[in-house]
């Protein structure tokens, strides 16, 4: 008797593809990612070491430190992964557009055949939708959410309103009651888009629920990381509802 594979794993699992991820020390994202992920497609976790320290400027700049992420970098290569993605959305847009734009080629410089960092994702999915202005919601203190503001506006994306939740630790545990009542307290009819920050937020259930609420498109830290990864490698996003991926088309074969 010939003994035929796909009885037992089914033809999706034959052949894999993979994203590396670097991540930091987040307790939402893992639960997240995989949600946009084909069937087909694995990803490769690795970690950043932890920073006891609060969410600050100071912890954010720690966590886009060039050699860490380089290393890390290179510890996910070893499974061959198409795209390596930076999964940290105030590690990349703490130190501006140039910090990001250091981010992304000390990645690629380590080894990444693509990269995809938070940050850049998120500009690269507000060229997509032809979004120039946004409402943010962020969990961060002030200083936190600034940085994020200012990031945008070196990229002619205007914030027209924000509201940060003010934390320094437990981002993880923000529920999804708390995130949709600070998107319909930001919203504002000026808005295109919104914009929920942080990888440490979980968001999928509620962006399609969402979008229908307030008529435009939500993005998400995690969501915009993963389908910018997931088209660098010529694929697209699951994501029932939501307007990025139903533009999400791939640019790569």
């Amino acid at each position: 008797m010939t003994f035929d594979p796909t009885l037992v794993v089914g033809p999706e699992l034959l052949a894999q593809q993979g994203i590396g991820v670097v991540a930091p020390f987040d307790f939402a994202l893992d639960r997240e990612l995989w949600r946009w992920t084909p069937d087909d497609v694995s990803l490769f976790m690795t970690r950043l070491p932890y920073v006891p320290v609060p969410v600050t400027v100071e912890m954010a700049s720690a966590l886009s430190d060039h050699s860490i992420v380089r290393q890390a970098t290179r510890d996910v290569l070893a499974p061959e992964p198409l795209a390596v993605a930076f999964a940290c959305a105030s590690g990349s847009f703490i130190r501006g557009r140039a910090g990001e734009e250091t981010l992304h080629k000390t990645m690629l410089a380590a080894g990444a055949p693509a990269v995809a960092t938070t940050s850049g994702a998120l500009v690269e999915s507000l060229r997509l939708l032809n979004v120039g202005r946004i409402a943010v919601v962020t969990p961060y203190i002030d200083s936190v959410t600034d940085r994020l503001v200012s990031f945008l506006g070196e990229h002619g994306i205007e914030v027209v309103s924000s509201v940060g939740m003010g934390l320094l630790s437990h981002i993880w545990k923000v529920g999804y009651g708390e995130v949709v009542s600070a998107v319909s307290a930001v919203d504002r009819p000026d808005a295109e888009a919104v914009f929920i920050s942080c990888t440490n937020v979980p968001t999928y259930d509620i962006i399609a629920p969402l979008e229908q609420l307030i008529g435009k498109p939500v993005l998400t830290s995690n969501q915009v990381t993963m389908c910018s990864a997931l088209r660098a490698m010529g694929r697209s996003a699951n994501g029932a509802g939501q307007s990025l991926v139903q533009f999400n088309s791939p640019t790569a074969a």
